[in-house]
């Protein structure tokens, strides 16, 4: 589950993590997630692999479904109207990504149609649409709502505009804490000292994902540290010739795939409560998490000799 929702979380324009790590290295977000594939779909695979090979160990028969599964579907179905209408959203979502259009663009789209569809097509009333839009879904807006389980509730009680304020927080604070940085001359020193010794393009790429694990496990949050190691290291790249999409991969790989495998961090802690299994426990499992940081460095450490991999500035 862990694997899957990080490979679709980095390979989508609409996925926060993507659009932060694109903006923090200053890169087009389209470049930037054709230029994952390079990481992310060996990863897929071997993930598949190690998937396919636990299946053939797994012992009981998988055609069962938990009788907690069989009341959520039950809930789910009885709560809503499910027909065709539904898959409107998410099409919009995949038309546009498709078609390259602006994240912000598709995304309030996709919201004004579902909106439109939940009062048109499931009986919800527009004060009910509006309060969702921004304080997030709440079971209470269904009828008979007293009678579902704990489960259902958990998952749909959440999101909304006013869910998103704790990261724009954390955002502004990125962007504080990186200008007294530049103020005092701090990032010109981390920068040099980091710089010295990657004379490499393997030593340049080692030395932004060094800088990006130890700053997700100082912050836990991969917003704030994909802006403010993506800043720090903006320039560099720009010398040496490699295009920004580089960097922001780089922070990809070094940062939103590992936070979840670090106990203390907010993703961590998120996905150890929604799956219900400590993340030490299934970190030897999330194995799309990690092999994306050994690709990153295996084209780094090959590119000089193979010119694969990474990506020059147009003319350099």
């Amino acid at each position: 589950v862990i694997s899957g929702a990080y490979f679709g979380d980095k390979m989508s324009p609409l996925s926060d993590t993507t659009n932060i790590s694109a903006i923090g290295a200053n890169a087009d977000l389209y470049d930037h997630i054709r230029h994952m594939l390079f990481t992310a779909v060996p990863s897929f695979i071997l993930a598949v692999i190690a998937y396919s090979f636990a299946g053939t160990l797994f012992q009981g028969d998988a055609s069962v479904l938990p009788k907690s599964a069989v009341q959520l579907l039950g809930e789910i179905e009885t709560a809503y109207r499910l027909n065709w209408l539904a898959l409107l959203p998410p099409l919009i979502v995949v038309v546009g990504i498709i078609r390259k259009y602006p994240a912000v663009l598709v995304m309030m789209t996709s919201c004004i149609v579902a909106m439109v569809l939940g009062m048109a097509v499931q009986g919800f009333s527009l004060p009910n649409a509006i309060a969702a839009a921004v304080n997030g879904f709440n079971a209470a807006m269904i009828p008979g709502s007293d009678t579902i389980s704990e489960a259902f509730i958990r998952l749909l009680n959440r999101g909304g505009l006013v869910s998103m304020l704790g990261n724009l927080l954390m955002i502004i604070a990125a962007f504080l804490l990186a200008g007294a940085m530049d103020v005092s001359g701090a990032l010109d020193k981390i920068i040099h000292s980091m710089l010295h010794y990657a004379r490499s393009t393997f030593g340049l790429i080692a030395a932004t994902m060094g800088a990006g694990l130890v700053m997700i496990g100082v912050t836990s949050h991969g917003g704030v540290t994909a802006l403010i190691v993506g800043g720090l290291f903006q320039k560099a790249y720009r010398e040496r010739g490699f295009a920004p999409e580089n960097l922001s991969r780089s922070l990809e790989d070094s940062v939103t795939i590992t936070e979840p495998l670090l106990p203390w961090t907010v993703s961590a802690l998120f996905m150890a409560s929604t799956v219900g299994v400590p993340t030490i426990e299934y970190l030897p499992w999330a194995t799309f998490c990690y092999t994306g940081t050994f690709f990153s460095l295996l084209w780094a450490a090959l590119y000089d000799r193979t010119g694969f991999g990474l990506k020059k500035i147009a003319g350099k």
